[in-house]
C-alpha cells in the first residue's frame, strides 16, 4: 500500500484532468488474488455462508490495514488535498466499514485471531484518522488480476472461484498449456483423506477433468470443488452473494464474472440486478454474446 502511495506522484496519467484528480485525492487500488483457492484449501465451498464469512474477514483485514496505513502516512505527510472539505463524510465511511465487521454472519468458520485483527485494524484506522485524516480517498478495489495471477503461481484470480479444476490456456507465441489446480490435494488433506486416497482422486481429476465420480470422495465434500464452469458449476447467485459479502470492505467496486446459462430469462436477469442492489454490490454488468 505504501509503495502504491509513493507511485502516485511519479506516475503519468492519460489526461491532465485525471492527473490532477489522482494527485488531489490519491485513490489507490490494493486488492488480492487466489481467494477461491484459499477457500478450497480450507475445505470451504465458495458458495456457502462459511466461505463468504471467511472471504469477508480477509477483505476486512486488508482494507482496514490499508486505511490504517493511510492515516499513518497522513500523520507524517498530511492528508490528501481534498480531505478537509470531505472530512465528515470520509470519517463516516470509515466508521461504517468498522461497523460492518460486526455484521459478518456465520463466523464459526473464521479463525478468532483473523476476526480480531480485522476489528482492531478498523478501530486503529478510525482512531488515527479522526486526528490526522487520511492520505488516500480510496484504498482498495478487487481487480480481475488475470494473467498476473498465473505468474504469481495462483490457482484462482481476484475474488473468483476456480474456473475449472483443469484448465487450458493459449500462449501468445502459439501452443497451449494445461493448468491443473494445485489446491485440490491441500483441500483433500484438510478434509481428512489419506495420502493414498488423495493420489487416486487427483489422478481421476487429471484424467476426467472433474471430481464427480472420483473414488473415495464423499458426497458432502463435492461443493468444496465446485467451479465457475463444468458439471458442478456454481449458481450465478453464488457469485453475486460473494460480491455482497466482501463489498462492505472495499473502497471501490469489484470486477468479477457472474456466469449465467444461455437459457436465462429476462426476468432472471432483472432479479439478479435487483438482488445485487439489495446486497449492496456497487457495480454489476450483464454481457450476452449473440
Amino acid at each position: 500500500f505504501l509503495a502504491q502511495e509513493i507511485l502516485v506522484g511519479y506516475s503519468s496519467y492519460p489526461t491532465p484532468e485525471i492527473g490532477r484528480n489522482a494527485k488531489r485525492f490519491r485513490q489507490l487500488g490494493l486488492g488480492y488474488a487466489n481467494l477461491g483457492a484459499l477457500l478450497m484449501a480450507r475445505g470451504l465451498p465458495y458458495d456457502s455462508d462459511e466461505g463468504r464469512a471467511y472471504a469477508a474477514a480477509i477483505t476486512a483485514l486488508m482494507t482496514g490495514r490499508a486505511y490504517r496505513k493511510s492515516a499513518e502516512v497522513a500523520r507524517r505527510m498530511g492528508a490528501h488535498v481534498g480531505y478537509a472539505e470531505n472530512r465528515a463524510a470520509m470519517v463516516g465511511v470509515i466508521a461504517k466499514h468498522r461497523a460492518a465487521v460486526g455484521n459478518i454472519d456465520h463466523t464459526e468458520s473464521v479463525p478468532d485471531d483473523l476476526l480480531a485483527a480485522a476489528r482492531r485494524a478498523w478501530e486503529e484506522a478510525l482512531e488515527i484518522g479522526e486526528v490526522h485524516g487520511f492520505r488516500n480517498a480510496q484504498a482498495t478495489v478487487l481487480a480481475p488480476t488475470g494473467t498476473i495471477s498465473f505468474m504469481m503461481d495462483c490457482d484462482t484470480t481476484g475474488v473468483e472461484p476456480d474456473f475449472s479444476l483443469v484448465k487450458s490456456k493459449k500462449l501468445v507465441g502459439g501452443g497451449e498449456i494445461t493448468i491443473v489446480n494445485k489446491t485440490v490435494p491441500m483441500a483433500l488433506d484438510k478434509l481428512g483423506y489419506a495420502p493414498g486416497e488423495v493420489s487416486e482422486i487427483v489422478a481421476f481429476i487429471d484424467e476426467k477433468n472433474t471430481v464427480v465420480g472420483a473414488p473415495h470422495i464423499k458426497p458432502e465434500h463435492l461443493p468444496v470443488f465446485d467451479c465457475a464452469i463444468g458439471d458442478r458449476a456454481i449458481h450465478y447467485m453464488g457469485h453475486v452473494k460473494m460480491m455482497g459479502a466482501v463489498q462492505p470492505f472495499i473502497s471501490g467496486a469489484i470486477s468479477k464474472t457472474v456466469n449465467l446459462p444461455e437459457t436465462v430469462s429476462v426476468d432472471e436477469v432483472s432479479g439478479l440486478l435487483l438482488d445485487s442492489w439489495k446486497l449492496g454490490v456497487k457495480a454489476i454488468a450483464i454481457y450476452r454474446d449473440n
